[in-house]
Parts: structure tokens; sequence; C-alpha cells
């Protein structure tokens, strides 16, 4: 029995091909496109491989060529099969045989075992010049391919600067009518407009908390846009890394009790003298203990702890947080650190936010000479305990460079 690797965008032809070879006892691996051909080719292992001349992105004639260039490849017989395709060109370009459409049921399988059992075919004359013509087409495609993704990266980066444009200016306009909003609201709830009933005081604090989470997505987007145009201002400070992490653990504390939580917090220590801007390092603190407090169903955990590591100027301080959460598949890790990812984007979904809290804490972490870190599932202990979600960390050096 042989592995057969098919390379046809019909999938009529496929399944022709496919019924023919496996009533000979063989295997059959299919492949669509001709980039997907040679992948499959370098994975699967391929004892003969049939291409069809006109498949999509790369044709019969260049995948020829891209296989006959791989080492794995050497020895493994290549058949084109194609109604309009020329075999002196497809010899040329190194194929063994070529087989014309429409396929003669009968004699296809006997066709594959001559080939199979060594049976090559030879092109007429001189291939040179068959070469010299389909090399010249491939570089016209090429400068074509070339010209395409220059525009496309044009286009692309243009729509880039109006997205950041675009996000800066309806931050702005949310903020400012924000402001006064805030004011009041402190005003009423303060005693200072006259006196509230109970209920009346109720009301407005439940406007309040939805008022001051509003405002806390339009101050990221304000940050991440700023960020991203590398247009934000740091104001540098000597801080201490883990009384900043205590006050954001308080400021996070209400997003721990409202879904029911247990918090295990590893012991405190020595002050952690660190030189940054304190209150974004807060606030990207923040953005990710609320971001494990939104993802860890109750009944569940979320360990924190402070690391330091390092010496001299690579010195450097950490926020590690873990959750016993539902975790991050692989092809999610890194995705979930850009700006509006989502693991579940859909309008449906359980959990609120825009997705710019880690993106955020990312921003800020490389601005202080770090990053964020996440594992998925945990690779180290926190607080004493092994969780089995995610973990993230935030890191920052000591003595950075001076943020941009």
């Amino acid at each position: 029995m042989a592995r057969v690797l098919h390379i046809e965008d019909d999938a009529k032809n496929r399944l022709l091909v496919r019924k023919l070879l496996l009533a000979a006892g063989h295997e059959v691996v299919d492949a669509e496109t001709g980039l997907e051909g040679v992948r499959k080719a370098g994975t699967e292992r391929p004892d003969i491989v049939l291409v069809d001349i006109n498949v999509p992105d790369l044709d019969g004639y260049e995948v020829t060529l891209r296989l006959r260039g791989m080492s794995s490849m050497q020895g493994v017989p290549i058949v084109a099969i194609t109604a309009e395709g020329d075999r002196d060109t497809s010899l040329a370009v190194g194929a063994d045989g070529f087989i014309a459409k429409p396929i003669d049921a009968k004699r296809f399988p006997r066709t594959v075992e001559r080939f199979l059992r060594g049976h090559r075919e030879r092109a007429e004359g001189d291939p040179g010049d068959r070469l010299r013509e389909r090399s010249q087409k491939i570089v016209e495609r090429l400068e074509r391919k070339v010209v395409e993704l220059s525009e496309a990266n044009t286009r692309l980066e243009a729509a880039a600067r109006l997205r950041r444009e675009f996000l800066q200016n309806v931050s702005h306009e949310l903020a400012t009518p924000m402001t006064p909003v805030v004011g009041y609201l402190q005003l009423l709830l303060a005693g200072e407009l006259g006196p509230l009933a109970p209920l009346q005081r109720k009301c407005l604090t439940s406007v309040q908390d939805s008022t001051l989470r509003l405002r806390s997505v339009i101050d990221t987007l304000l940050d991440v846009s700023s960020l991203e145009s590398r247009r934000m201002h740091f104001f540098v400070r000597d801080y201490d890394f883990r009384a900043l992490a205590t006050q954001a653990l308080a400021e996070s504390g209400n997003s721990f009790a409202r879904v029911g939580l247990e918090l295990r917090v590893e012991d405190g220590g020595e002050a952690l003298e660190v030189r940054g801007d304190p209150d974004k390092i807060k606030r990207a603190m923040v953005h990710i203990l609320d971001n494990a407090a939104k993802f860890t169903p109750s009944p569940g955990e979320v360990a924190v702890g402070v690391r330091c590591g390092g010496t001299g100027a690579e010195r450097w301080c950490a926020l590690v947080v873990a959750d016993s959460g539902h975790g991050v598949q692989p092809d999610d890790l890194e995705r979930i650190l850009q700006p509006f990812f989502q693991v579940d984007g859909s309008p449906t979904r359980a959990h609120g936010g825009v997705g710019l809290g880690l993106a955020f804490a990312r921003f800020v972490g490389e601005a202080h000479g770090g990053g964020v870190e996440v594992e998925s599932p945990p690779r180290q202990d926190v607080a004493g305990r092994r969780l089995g979600g995610t973990l993230v960390a935030l890191r920052v050096r000591t003595r950075p460079d001076a943020p941009p």
C-alpha cells in the first residue's frame, strides 16, 4: 500500500481519484491548494504526488519546482494531472509523468502503480527553453504579488492610523461629558445638594458604580491609543512595588467578593523600591486582577504573589496572578495580549469588557523594561498553590531606562 498525496482543487476530481486509489489499496491524502500540498508533502511523507496543474495560489508547475527542492522528496515520483497543461513543461520543471484529463478510470490505478514501481517519462528535446519561459512567468507573478502586498501594506498602515485617531477622538468626546456627571454624583452622594432618602442614595450609588466603570473603559481606550502612537506621558518617581500591589489588590477586592472567589495572597516581605510611573503600574495590576476575577468561575481560587529577581541593571519585580479558571488555548496565549482581542468575542459572550486590560498591562510593562507573561496552565506555585487555569505575570525592571 502506498501513501498518495493528491493536490487538486476540484472536489469531484478529488472524490474520483480517492475512490479509484482506495479500491486499489492505497492511502490518499488530499490538498486543495498548492501551498497546502507543499505543506502536506513535508509532513505526510507521501510515496507519490499527483498534482493538478491549475490549483490555486501556487500552480502545479510551481508546486513541482518547490517539491523538487525539498530533501525529503528526493526520489518521490511527481505526476502532473491536467486537461490543459503542457506535458513537456511539466517534465521540464521536474515532474516524472503526465496524465491527461478526463481520467480513464480503468487505466488510472495501473498508471499510478507503474510510477510507484519506477517508471519515469522524459521531455523531448532540450528543456532549457521551457524552464526559462516558466521561470520568467514565475518572476512576473512574484512581481505582481510584491506590488499587491506593498499596496495592501500601505492600506493597512493607513487603516491603523485612522483607527488610532478614531479611538483618541471618540475617547475624548466620551470623556468630556463624563467629567460633570462624575462630579455632580459625588456632590449628591456627599449631601452637598441636599439630603437624600435611602432609596435615592441606593439608586445614585448604583449609577455612580456604572459611571465609574464606564469612565475606566474610556480611560483605558485613551491610554491604549496613546501607547500605540507612543504619545503617552509617564510621570517617573520612586515607589514601593509591594505596597503598590497591596493597593491594587484592595481596589480589586470588590470584584472577587462579587463573584464569591477564594483569594490567596502570599505573605508580605520587605519593601521593594522601584522607579517608574506607579499610577499606570497600579492600573495595569488592577486590570490583571480584575481579569482573573472575571474569568474564574465560582467556586474558584485566585492566588497572588510578588516576586523579585535579577541583579544590577537587570533587577526586576513582578506581580504574579494565577487562577483556577478554564485556562487559555495555546493558540490564544499571545493573542490575548493584543488590543481588542477576546477569546469569546461574540455579542452573547458570558464576560464583559472590550479586550483592552491585558493589552494595556503589556504596553505599560514593556515601557518599564519588562512586559506581561502568560502561562496556561501555570508552571509554578503562587501563594503555596499550583492552580490549573492561567497565570499572568506583570514584570517591570526596578531601574528601567526612561519610559518613552
